[in-house]
């Protein structure tokens, strides 16, 4: 069968963790380790659709400068087609994230300026219809704009694109396509923004609010709590298993839609699909890089782990 062609847009920068080595006092300089790699909602879902089996291009917008040079590299090593603009005079963008000693994310910054100015523009290219046009689906970040999003799922129709929300400010850029998506990918606290509710309420509001929306399928992870899929059958939550341990939980979700996209575009049933997802930011949480190695060994593992929630929650009868 051949593999699918996908066609990520959005983010593709540099990525910078900070992980504390004693605890967190907020206000004081605590002791801990900074490391630098090339990361991006979309560019990391789709390095893990690549080792997943799907071939992919990105488009991006990166500087003339050194950070713009090794995100194209980045892709390059990837094994992906680049597409993206490069702006010699502009700065490349960055995120810049502090974690606790647990891995959880305490503070972030995200310097995105470019994105922001020129995104819009290069979404009308005329080259665009025809990139999209070679590709089997299209996989998009909230990095985008909303007129750039709105754009996007225009040139898009007929092809399944699928999104991912990036934060709670940037999700709500995605409103007026929900209708457009094959599956939207977030954080309950994104989740909730979007669909203009209170984290603390029930996830089942959410997900109904967000069909009322018009959104067909999404997927709402919740830290250690169950990740909640939904579509027009109904809805189901899996509880993910206990990490082996915890390097990073920045990327995760990344990994999952990656995964899931796949697993999708396939044919593969939408349960069995959230199953695979799953398994991937399973490994991406044991993992301190940006994108985790999905090799078949380690990935039929997890993926093993994952299956055995699952049926210990079918089990218990147990409701999202």
């Amino acid at each position: 069968m051949r593999a699918s062609r996908i066609l990520a847009i959005g983010g593709a920068h540099v990525d910078r963790r900070g992980q504390m080595t004693g605890t967190f006092v907020p206000g004081a300089s605590i002791p801990g380790t900074m490391r630098e790699d090339v990361g991006g909602g979309a560019f990391n879902a789709l390095r893990s659709a690549v080792q997943r089996g799907a071939e992919g291009a990105m488009i991006s917008l990166r500087g003339g400068d050194a950070a713009g040079g090794a995100v194209g590299l980045a892709i390059a090593e990837a094994g992906i087609l680049d597409l993206s603009a490069v702006f010699l005079d502009r700065a490349t963008p960055s995120y810049t994230a502090l974690l606790d000693r647990d891995g959880d994310v305490v503070a972030a910054l995200a310097d995105m300026q470019l994105y922001e100015t020129a995104f819009p523009k290069q979404l009308r290219r005329a080259k665009l219809r025809e990139e999209i046009a070679a590709a089997d689906a299209v996989l998009c970040d909230a990095n985008i704009p909303a007129v750039g999003l709105q754009r996007l799922a225009s040139l898009a129709e007929g092809k399944p694109l699928f999104a991912i929300a990036i934060s709670p400010a940037k999700a709500v850029r995605l409103a007026e396509i929900l209708p457009a998506l094959a599956c939207l990918y977030m954080n309950r606290r994104e989740a909730a923004a979007l669909a203009g509710l209170g984290v603390e309420d029930p996830v089942e509001a959410i997900v109904d609010r967000l069909r009322m929306l018009g959104l067909p399928r999404g997927v709402i992870t919740q830290g250690g709590d169950p990740v909640v899929g939904f579509d027009a059958i109904g809805i189901t939550a899996v509880p993910p298993p206990a990490p082996r341990k915890v390097a990073d939980v920045t990327g995760a979700g990344d990994a999952l839609a990656g995964a899931m996209t796949v697993a999708l575009l396939g044919g593969t049933p939408f349960g069995k699909a959230l199953l695979e997802g799953m398994a991937a930011a399973l490994l991406a949480v044991e993992n301190p890089a940006s994108v985790p190695a999905l090799s078949k060994q380690a990935f039929a593992e997890a993926l093993a782990l994952v299956s055995e929630a699952a049926e210990r929650q079918m089990r218990a009868g147990a409701q999202p």
